[in-house]
């Protein structure tokens, strides 16, 4: 044997070894655990341990190294993978105990990955799709930073196991579309292609051929046996050389190396039981015990968690090398800094709106606000999904970018809201930009998925979402929201905005992005409403979640609360019962989820006594949480109508007279 083939030969045999370490811990964790997915960690371990010990740029001793390769499974139901990987090469908070504790309680072995939870956890997966779709977001920030700074400083990849079910899913088209379309080149794929999913083979369920599908979208493909060590290597160094992003198709067998029921869907996510894991160590020629690696492996697994240091120290070195004010600048961008200019920018631009007065539709005055911030906050990102106009996120200064040029501050996402929402969640991830993006409230459901992801993994991204009401008009029902404030209000630690004026509308902007870990919503209006605070605040009063807006003359008898366009309504209907003498103040409540983070006093401040009617231009739900004993509500029953906006709000009784007849029926005068 010449010495190229031994050696060949040996590195083969080293990386079958390490998989097998990462096929025993899996299979024993989830048998401990009496829960889990061992099928994909088995069948995924040849391709995992190339990929880690030949290609993957990282330092296990510091996990959050800015240019290093970002590892995302999408298929987060095979999280042992991960799991073992992160514990085999080393990550301190990754010990042999967690790996032990797979799925209990406290743990950092969760069920699915969950970002924060452990260093390596580059982003929570589990839901099918949406960690290739969010990969998407960090190539693209990738490949813009790169653009800005040099690759001298950003030059790195993002990799993606995914499984059957995250191409099915349908984010899954728009990712990669979007992706080709952009040529995001160091953007690559690895699908387990295993050809089973739960209910059995795939054969059940699709006759897709993936390699076609990504290549029609702009994608370079290969298909490879993915448990041949050297035909993995090669696909990933032909990869890396392309100028289109790539997909490499790994023919696996799932559950690989338990020979009763590799190949089958018992092992997707089932315990293999006690006696199959004897016949697998057997199969692998795994003596070990459960949860024990033999040290020549462990040292191989362990060496590769360091030999990224000298690449990171190297790193460090070019970016201490850069003049001050640029370095400075790469640093600021990537701890999302938002500019020595910006509490200044807000104040003058809530100062200009309450002396001039004007008569705007929100989405309107949050373009302007947007003009501003663009002009005054770095690495603010804008978007749209092909509704740049009607959403305002690209105001005059906005410059778009596209494949050959990184250099603008304006994505096109085009119709694919799920895949935007996905990939502004990754650009957050990644560093570097503060993600923003618009549609139609209406589709938020659409948008949804990944909306609930960046509040789990608390990410500041800011969704633009306008056409907030039946106030849009003529478009009608289908695109006129009535339950998706309430919805997603009822998601932890979403920020949902629905602001009255300008003025509200730029202190809404100025909390979403102040507010580091937690994303938001702006919900904005299509028809005009006036400005209705006329004296500057340098106070953020929307921070507080709601406030008086108008405080009764006298004893207060009742509390108008309102968001949004209705706000008008209920300062309307205060004018009214005023004349009879009915004095009642008026609430805004324009972020729900900060009113609630004030105290017990403050709220009885703007709540006041028992009586209370909300105002409302969507469904009532959760609004009971905010009325006392005597209460009603103005809403809608049901859904919109076509028609002209005030024709609209008469129609559904939405108007300053219901407000008044309401507080009379309350009250008995």
């Amino acid at each position: 044997m010449d010495t190229k083939l031994e050696e060949d030969t040996g590195k083969t045999r080293s990386r079958r070894e390490m998989a097998n370490a990462i096929r025993a811990l899996s299979m024993d964790a989830v048998q401990k655990a009496n829960s889990g997915h061992p099928g994909l960690p088995m069948g995924m371990a040849d391709v995992a341990s190339v990929l880690f010990a030949d290609f993957l740029k990282f330092d296990a001793g510091s996990a959050d190294w800015p240019d290093r390769d970002r590892f995302i499974l999408s298929a987060g139901h095979g999280s042992m993978l991960l799991y073992s990987l992160l514990y085999l090469c080393g990550y301190e908070d990754m010990s042999i105990d967690e790996i032990q504790n797979f799925r209990q309680l406290g743990a950092k072995t969760a069920g699915h990955p969950e970002y924060g939870y452990a260093q390596g956890i580059e982003m929570t997966t589990g839901p099918l799709g949406q960690g290739i779709a969010t990969a998407v977001g960090m190539a693209l920030a990738e490949k813009k930073l790169a653009a800005e700074f040099g690759d001298d400083i950003v030059d790195h990849y993002t990799y993606v196991l995914a499984g059957d079910g995250c191409l099915m899913e349908g984010i899954s088209h728009e990712a990669i579309d979007f992706a080709g379309h952009l040529k995001l080149a160091k953007l690559i794929v690895l699908f387990d292609d295993n050809g089973i999913s739960i209910d059995g083979s795939t054969r059940l369920t699709t006759s897709m051929n993936q390699l076609a599908r990504f290549e029609a979208a702009g994608w370079d493909v290969a298909y490879i046996d993915g448990h041949e060590p050297v035909a993995i290597a090669d696909a990933i160094a032909r990869a890396r050389e392309s100028d289109k992003p790539s997909l490499i198709a790994c023919k696996t067998v799932i559950g690989f190396g338990a020979p009763n029921k590799q190949g089958t869907a018992t092992t997707h996510g089932a315990p293999l039981g006690e006696d199959e894991i004897v016949q697998a160590r057997k199969s692998l020629q795994w003596s070990s015990p459960a949860f024990e690696i033999p040290d020549q492996i462990l040292r191989n697994w362990r060496d590769r968690g360091i030999r990224g240091a000298q690449q990171r120290r190297d790193w460090q070195t070019r970016l201490e090398a850069l003049p001050v004010a640029r370095r400075q600048s790469f640093e600021a961008m990537l701890r999302g800094d938002l500019g020595a200019d910006f509490d200044s920018c807000i104040s003058k631009l809530k100062q200009r709106f309450s002396v001039e007065q004007p008569t705007l539709a929100t989405r309107q005055s949050s373009q302007q606000v947007l003009e501003s911030l663009l002009s005054t906050v770095p690495g603010l990102l804008s978007g749209s999904a092909d509704l740049s106009g009607s959403n305002g996120t690209r105001p005059a200064n906005a410059v778009s970018l596209n494949h050959a040029d990184f250099s603008g501050n304006y994505v096109h996402y085009g119709v694919r809201e799920h895949g935007m929402a996905a990939a502004m969640n990754g650009i957050a991830l990644h560093g570097g930009y503060i993600p923003l993006s618009g549609t139609f409230l209406a589709f938020a459901d659409y948008s949804r998925p990944a909306i609930r992801l960046g509040a789990l993994m608390k990410q500041r991204v800011v969704h633009v979402m306008s056409h907030d009401s039946i106030g849009l008009g003529e478009d009608g029902p289908t695109h006129q929201p009535v339950e998706q404030l309430a919805s997603l209000r009822a998601i932890p630690n979403l920020l949902v905005f629905r602001p009255a004026d300008a003025v509200e509308v730029a202190e809404s902007w100025e909390c979403a992005l102040t507010e580091k870990d937690s994303p938001s919503v702006l919900c904005l209006t299509r028809q005009a409403v006036p400005t209705l605070r006329d004296q500057h605040r340098r106070e953020n009063l929307t921070a507080r979640g709601a406030y008086l807006m108008r405080e009764p003359h006298g004893k207060r008898k009742a509390t108008l609360l309102a968001t949004g366009s209705e706000v008008e309504i209920a300062l309307q209907a205060a004018d009214m019962l005023a004349k009879f003498g009915i004095e009642v103040a008026v609430a805004s409540m324009p972020c729900w989820e900060f009113f609630e983070r004030q105290s017990p006093e403050y709220q009885r401040i703007v709540l006041g006594g028992e009586c209370r009617v909300a105002i409302e231009a969507a469904s009532p739900m959760g609004w009971d949480r905010w009325l006392g004993k005597r209460s009603g509500i103005v809403s809608m029953t049901g859904f919109g109508a076509s028609g002209p906006a005030a024709g609209l709000y008469e129609h559904f009784g939405i108007t300053a007279r219901a407000v008044h007849d309401e507080v009379r029926r309350l009250l008995q005068i």
